[in-house]
């Protein structure tokens, strides 16, 4: 990821079933499950940018969105 870029996670917590395929496939271990069985961007500010659990998830509940630092 570039210098200077933020990742935000969204997750429908709706579509998420709660497989745990994303929480696998994270390299950087960023997401968790939270009390309700669901993903959860835990540690966001370790995310690189990879989208291995937006590409993994199979009812597409992530979306990864990169953002300059500065504000649009």
């Amino acid at each position: 990821m570039e210098k200077g870029k933020t990742v935000q996670h969204l997750i429908n917590k709706e579509w998420c079933k709660g497989c745990g395929i994303c929480i696998h496939f994270c390299p950087k271990k960023v997401l968790e499950f939270d009390d309700q069985g669901k993903a959860d961007a835990v540690r966001p500010e370790d995310c690189i940018a990879c989208r291995l659990c937006e590409l993994r998830c199979p009812d597409l509940a992530i979306q990864i969105i990169e953002q300059d630092g500065e504000n649009e």
